[in-house]
């Protein structure tokens, strides 16, 4: 079987879902054009070193110097000032390409590179564009508050619509791997003091949610969707990519038989115990205010894709694309405890210290040396990371205009969390 003859750009490529898309249709014989930050890290060398990529270096904003005539607009939804695009790294993205996935992020003013993206992607006639999209709630009902991180892929879907490219949106549900138990916001599985997690969110206990494995599920449903082409999914049609719905309830009940601890959820606040960049601030602000529409009514809880058609597709449409998807349960039974480990935690091995106490206990009064077990780091699909690296020394120093939970050490130095 001939391999395909396409390029296909990526941007973010050291993002979750880029990463996933890059490894299975590398590995079926695509070329990619790949935009990295930077080749700091596991996943960026991964990508980096994959003979069927070609890198791209660089930043998809500038900065410039802000002049009078720029208007400095410090709102929530507003863009940071003195921040432009980088056209001829655009450009120079799809150059021979013939497909693109895109995933947009708050790196920069997300709508403006969005859109120029989109004109790039046009002018070198790409025959496919797959954009990563996100509901604006606020478009869906007066009533519901914008997210504004999602707000801004709403807008640069619209773009994409209205200058006629040949696209497919895909709406990713809640991420698998969202959950550690490092002080991450909204996703933090807090460890008890007798072993047991607590997850506390602002989600009615009651209301499904749509979920998703990154890391696993990505790469092959897009894959599909470029092998079945814009006859099938083109035209902008909106594909729901997750492969669950649980309730908030369900998901720790399952969370936690796979991984044999109780985990118990609490309906409460957001509580934010690291520094995080103001973007990521201002879209929990807005994602507590509107899901917190249901507090005391289930009913009055929005979709969480905005659109109750959309979500009620899942997980129909998406195993059309991809039937081997890993489930809540089989993270946190196979993947969870691995990446846990390479995060710098023990519980893990603290639980196998116990269990295997009786045993050390032999090896020292015979031949054995009776050490115990030592923390190795793991690859897990490529990503790997250290405790060290959650929090920031608010004395240290940092050019990272964007600011908190930048990735340093194992893992990857440019952790691109959110995509």
């Amino acid at each position: 079987m001939p391999s395909p003859d396409k390029t296909i750009a990526v941007i973010n490529a050291s993002g979750r879902q880029a990463a996933s898309f890059i490894r299975v249709a590398t590995a079926v014989g695509y070329h990619v054009r790949a935009q990295l930050r930077n080749l700091e890290g596991v996943v960026a060398t991964e990508v980096a070193t994959n003979p069927n990529v070609t890198i791209l270096r660089g930043e998809l904003y500038t900065k410039e110097r802000p002049t009078q005539t720029v208007q400095i607009d410090v709102t929530r939804n507003g863009p940071i000032s003195g921040i432009g695009v980088n056209h001829a790294l655009i450009k120079e993205l799809f150059r021979g390409a013939q497909l693109a996935f895109i995933n947009t992020t708050f790196y920069g003013d997300e709508q403006q590179i969005g859109e120029a993206l989109a004109d790039a992607a046009k002018k070198a006639g790409i025959q496919h564009y797959v954009y990563s999209s996100m509901p604006d709630h606020h478009a869906y009902n007066k009533e519901w508050p914008s997210l504004p991180l999602w707000a801004s892929k709403h807008k640069v879907e619209a773009y994409v619509n209205k200058i006629g490219l040949p696209a497919t949106f895909v709406y990713t549900g809640i991420y698998n791997n969202n959950f550690t138990s490092l002080p991450y916001p909204l996703f933090c599985t807090e460890l008890q003091d007798d072993g047991s997690w607590i997850w506390q969110a602002p989600f009615h206990p009651d209301v499904k949610l749509p979920w998703l494995d990154a890391e696993h599920d990505v790469g092959p449903a897009i894959l599909q969707i470029f092998k079945d082409g814009v006859k099938k999914w083109g035209g902008g049609k909106r594909i729901a990519l997750a492969y669950e719905m649980l309730s908030p309830k369900e998901a720790c009940e399952v969370f936690s038989r796979g991984v044999g601890r109780p985990v118990r959820y609490i309906h409460g606040p957001i509580e934010i115990k690291v520094t995080i960049p103001d973007g990521y601030r201002y879209q929990l602000e807005a994602l507590e205010e509107l899901f917190g529409l249901g507090h005391d009514d289930p009913k009055k809880q929005p979709p969480y894709f905005g659109d109750a058609e959309l979500e009620n597709s899942c997980p129909k449409v998406a195993l059309e694309l991809w039937e081997g998807p890993r489930g809540l349960e089989e993270y946190a039974r196979e993947v969870f405890p691995l990446e846990e480990q390479a995060n710098g935690l023990r519980w893990m091995l603290d639980e196998a210290d116990s269990s295997d106490s009786n045993n050390n206990h032999a090896h020292r009064n015979g031949n054995g040396n009776g050490h115990a077990p030592h923390a190795h780091p793991h690859h897990i699909n490529g990503y790997m990371t250290t405790l060290a690296q959650v929090t920031q020394d608010s004395e240290g120093e940092d050019d990272d205009e964007d600011g908190g939970l930048v990735m340093r050490g194992l893992k990857r130095d440019d952790e691109e969390w959110l995509a």
